[in-house]
């Protein structure tokens, strides 16, 4: 029989998830004690967010890289067109939506690419990670540093109507190498930009994360799942790949090997093309710490400028570039990496 002892006024809002016998008034408490780091806010990342914040998670960390656009309304459940009018980065968005929902709970918005660099800092102190991304590059970035620091963390991947997602453990599960040695090589794998995208699958995916990241946070261990799971919204099919022969084989080079290339920066790229869109994003060599007031000035007189406290906006010929404080740039309206370069040079400079 289900619980009926008094819910404590302090966690009346969580009542019906309390009364979940899993999860319980110690489940809900831990929950309260969580720190949990979400990668990436777009379409999983903000159906995460607001899933985990509701479900009272103490500190929630969102790092995302991105600004909004209006043609990510229709899957990113956080964000409204007052959002997109604002030039909001998501990160930024997010927390000022999530604060409203939960005032009890931590919200730390990070706009930032999450790299080599930084991926160790950003990691610490959180005890799960959940996997927002749309590249494979920053998910093996995710499961080295996952590996080094035994930080457990939930993958999560949508296409069309298909989505993925797989709960790693270090240690105790087959993590993402094991499954794939080597991330899908560029152009080898279809994108939000040429397959499109289902609202409805980023949705399920990213409940299913946000399930199996509260069972991590509430320390139950037996629940979380040990598969893949492979759902196909539109053909109407779930498929569970079991992953123990994996975990059993023990030649991953990471579990095995300890090897952390993404995290050394012995693997990854300082450029990548966007997902969705005709967009390049650029990486100085070295972190800056740009003045955007004084970018501004420089260059008024080459096109339209908008800058607020996160970012500034170019509109220059065909092109839109978006420049962040620490000299990280989104170029948009190419997907040519040389190009993109170049725009960067031109206008930000070296």
């Amino acid at each position: 029989m289900p619980d009926e002892s008094p819910i404590p006024s302090e966690l009346q809002r969580y009542a019906r998830q309390m009364r979940y016998a899993p999860i319980g008034e110690t489940g809900q408490r831990r929950l309260a004690e969580g720190r949990l780091l979400i990668i990436g806010c777009g379409a999983l990342g903000s159906v995460l967010a607001n899933t985990l914040v509701r479900a009272g998670v103490g500190h929630v960390r969102i790092v995302d890289r991105d600004y909004l656009e209006l043609n990510n309304l229709q899957r990113q459940v956080l964000y409204d067109e007052q959002d997109v009018a604002d030039a909001l980065p998501k990160a930024a968005a997010a927390a000022r939506k999530l604060q409203r929902i939960n005032s009890e709970v931590t919200i730390e918005p990070v706009v930032k690419d999450f790299d080599n660099k930084n991926a160790l800092s950003l990691c610490e102190g959180v005890h799960v990670i959940v996997d927002g991304t749309d590249n494979f590059e920053t998910r093996f970035l995710i499961n080295d540093v996952s590996a080094q620091l035994s930080i457990p963390w939930v993958y999560g991947g949508c296409i069309g109507a298909e989505g993925q997602s797989m709960t790693i453990v270090p240690g105790k599960t087959a993590c993402l190498r094991c499954l794939m040695v080597e991330p899908p090589p560029p152009g080898s794998s279809p994108t939000c930009d040429t397959a499109g995208i289902l609202g409805g699958i980023v949705n399920v995916i990213a409940s299913i994360q946000a399930t199996e990241a509260i069972k991590l946070l509430i320390g139950d261990h037996d629940a979380i799942s040990r598969n893949l799971s492979v759902i196909d919204l539109w053909e109407n099919q779930l498929r569970q790949v079991k992953l123990d022969s994996l975990q059993e084989s023990s030649d991953c080079p990471t579990c095995s090997g300890r090897e952390f290339p993404w995290l050394s920066g012995e693997r990854g790229t300082h450029t990548s093309v966007l997902c969705g869109r005709s967009a390049v994003q650029i990486y100085p060599p070295e972190a800056v710490d740009l003045v955007l007031e004084n970018l501004a000035a420089k260059l008024a007189g080459v096109g339209d400028v908008a800058f607020n406290e996160f970012m500034l906006r170019l509109n220059v010929d065909d092109y839109q570039l978006t420049v962040f404080p620490d000299g990280r740039a989104i170029i948009s309206g190419t997907d040519e990496i040389a190009e993109a370069k170049s725009l960067y040079a031109r206008y930000i400079g070296n």
